[in-house]
């Protein structure tokens, strides 16, 4: 085998059962399957059964990928699929206040494009990871997910719209929400350590 043979051929001869290409797309893939599954689960655990799941399905579907998204794209729909399904089956460890309320779109009424930019890898701050670890916990998982998608996986909106089978406007209005709940959450945090 080449020594970095492109995707397209990866996948053309894991198509044909070529053990070896099967094996690279696992090892080109398994650290964003299992962060994404970390992401949407919250959990180490969940996270490796999320991975395992979805490169078994890989493995038995990759004959019905057609092409007509990019392999990533249909890769992380799969992981996605299996995390929402594993996040559906676990009870619910929060509350949370309901951001489809039209209250909430009042007082969050800022714009989308001014979510602050921010490398989420490099935020050193144990506790405040923590605290944004539980505050994205708390998103409902429809806004959760394109959060994760958009944000922290850097996919563009057709590809997460693509990946949650969305159009991509409501892909954005999901991640406005999301990010509107975030901000106003992390702004009442700052202040509240701010002032004690």
């Amino acid at each position: 085998m080449e020594n970095n043979p492109s995707e397209e051929l990866l996948v053309a001869r894991a198509k044909e059962g070529d053990h070896a290409a099967l094996s690279q797309l696992v090892v080109n893939y398994s650290s964003r399957i299992y962060h994404l599954g970390l992401r949407l689960s919250g959990s180490r655990q969940d996270a490796e059964d999320i991975l395992q799941e979805t490169f078994l399905i890989m493995v038995k579907k990759i004959g019905q990928f057609q092409g007509k998204s990019s392999f990533y794209t249909w890769l992380y729909r799969i992981a996605v699929n299996v995390g929402l399904h594993k996040l559906k089956s676990k009870p619910r460890k929060y509350d949370h206040i309901s951001i489809d309320d039209p209250d909430f779109e009042r007082i969050s009424s800022e714009a989308a494009s001014e979510w602050p930019k921010f490398d989420y890898d490099v935020v050193n701050d144990r506790r405040f990871r923590q605290k944004l670890d539980r505050l994205i916990e708390k998103l409902p998982e429809k806004y959760r997910t394109v959060f994760i998608l958009r944000d922290l996986h850097e996919l563009s909106t057709e590809d997460t719209s693509r990946i949650l089978q969305i159009t991509p406007s409501n892909a954005k209005i999901r991640l406005m929400r999301a990010r509107n709940f975030l901000k106003e959450h992390l702004e009442n945090m700052i202040k509240a350590e701010v002032s004690t």
